[in-house]
């Protein structure tokens, strides 16, 4: 097989992509380290949860939606359950499976944060771009996502970090 190596334009837009998603992520995590002791994963986690019906989602969809391995989740929701910002409940429907629960102190923290989080993506990222290239810039990443997630055949499902087998030491979701 003969590799494919990135063009000049290809090589400067990749490592574009790459300092830009580094230096936002990092102003992120900043913002909410300096606010509430948190990464930017456990922020996102409160956020899914309270947009999803009664503030609950099942650990499965839950690490999809994060776009995260099952085990990574079981460890973060371990932590916020320990600060009191999640709960955990088994799963109705599936006796396997568990489900995270926003509590209203993690509900407060959330509505407490969200303010800061939103002026620094504006800052770090919106606020540079024009309402056009916002639209390009969800336009692409929709179709990147897409393509990992097999709407163009390109991935495995089992490539999927939320369908990764675990080790059995990981704990379950």
């Amino acid at each position: 097989m003969t590799t494919r190596w990135l063009t000049p334009e290809e090589q400067r837009a990749w490592r574009a992509y790459i300092a830009a998603t580094l230096l936002v992520e990092d102003a992120i995590d900043r913002q909410l380290q300096r606010e509430a002791g948190m990464p930017h994963l456990y922020y996102s986690i409160l956020a899914n949860l309270s947009d999803a019906p009664e503030r609950r989602m099942r650990m499965t969809d839950l690490a999809e939606s994060l776009k995260i391995t099952r085990s990574r989740l079981t460890y973060a929701v371990t932590r916020l359950e320990k600060d009191g910002l999640l709960g955990r409940e088994d799963c109705r429907w599936d006796k396997r499976g568990s489900v995270a629960v926003l509590t209203d102190e993690g509900m407060a923290v959330l509505e407490r944060l969200a303010p800061g989080h939103v002026e620094t993506v504006r800052a770090t990222l919106l606020d540079r771009l024009t309402p056009e290239q916002v639209g390009q810039l969800e336009e692409i990443f929709t179709q990147v996502a897409h393509g990992f997630q097999g709407d163009a055949g390109e991935a495995a499902p089992e490539e999927l970090p939320w369908r990764r087998r675990s080790s059995p030491c990981s704990g379950s979701s």
